[in-house]
């Protein structure tokens, strides 16, 4: 597995929270849902997207933009308009002064604002619970990033823009994995431009050593690994390798290692039904209570706890 697979293997929506938002001038939503992960999708007119804290976002039609969560943000026609209605957890909608919007702006089928046909029409989906994306994907992503029209996730958007209203038997299966599709296409154009600030060890798998280090021990966690032995298989001491990953990750080589078998185990608790010991032996610990007590020290919750979480 190349690392770009790995970690974009993560997003995994279930029953996702996607609808086709319609407005007309002027017009703003308030976004409280904590969610991970969400994408939106210019099809037609400009927004704006204005975090608490960050510069503001503009987007055009055709852009795609993905905000990082928990952190809160407003979409907006214009960043002086004032929201008309808050989205908060589970897609749960409120006017700004905590009344219940009760289906006042629905229109129809995953359809949502002042008007079906508006001058903006935007795509929305949100992956609902932290377990539907890996935490290595969300650590290496900014709170927002957009793409513009070049990147716009191809033909997948206006697949998306069709089966998002209709009303069809496992729609919701199907919109899941549009969105899912739709997230890898959009991140994997993204971290291929230099402006993309990809995490450290993504940057250094182009160092001759410690980009065959990195390839090493991810396509291998299980191997008993020292860095003895990993500067062995890059030809180079021990000490130079110490010293050039360091500076190249940002973390030690050993350190990096036990974060790699962890967030694999985090996201094999999550999506499969192995066994803790089975686990425990596919990412490189001798037994589940080292691998537990490895996992409580990093997470501050064991793997049960964290399975049961997820599901």
């Amino acid at each position: 597995m190349d690392a770009l697979a790995g970690l974009l293997e993560g997003p995994r929506a279930r029953g996702a929270f996607m609808i086709r938002a319609g407005f007309d001038p002027p017009w703003a939503v308030r976004v409280e849902d904590r969610a991970p992960l969400t994408v939106m999708v210019m099809a037609r007119g400009d927004a704006w997207v204005l975090p608490d804290t960050g510069e503001p976002l503009r987007l055009r039609a055709g852009d795609v933009a993905v905000a990082r969560g928990p952190a809160p943000y407003t979409c907006a026609d214009d960043p002086g308009t004032a929201p008309q209605a808050l989205i908060l957890p589970g897609g749960e909608c409120h006017y700004p002064d905590g009344r219940a919007l009760n289906g006042s702006m629905d229109l129809g089928v995953r359809a949502w604002g002042d008007r079906f046909d508006g001058a903006t029409v935007m795509v929305i989906g949100t992956y609902l619970w932290p377990g539907e994306v890996s935490a290595r994907l969300l650590d290496a992503l900014p709170p927002l990033l957009s793409l513009r029209p070049d990147a716009d996730g191809g033909p997948l958007v206006p697949l998306l823009l069709v089966e998002i209203t209709r009303d069809e038997p496992g729609q919701e299966v199907v919109l899941d994995r549009l969105l899912d599709l739709l997230v890898i296409a959009t991140l994997r154009a993204w971290f291929a431009r230099p402006e993309s600030a990809a995490p450290a060890w993504y940057r250094a798998l182009g160092d001759p050593v410690v980009g065959r280090v990195l390839r090493l021990v991810q396509d291998d966690p299980a191997h008993p690994w020292t860095v003895a032995a990993l500067a062995a298989k890059a030809g180079v001491s021990r000490a130079a390798l110490a010293r050039r990953f360091t500076d190249l990750v940002g973390e030690p080589v050993m350190t990096y290692l036990t974060g790699w078998r962890l967030a694999l185990a985090a996201d094999r608790l999550r999506d499969s039904a192995d066994t803790l010991e089975t686990i425990a032996r596919q990412v490189g610990y001798g037994s589940p209570f080292a691998l537990s007590s490895a996992f409580k020290r990093v997470y501050g919750i064991s793997p049960q706890e964290h399975r049961t979480r997820a599901a």
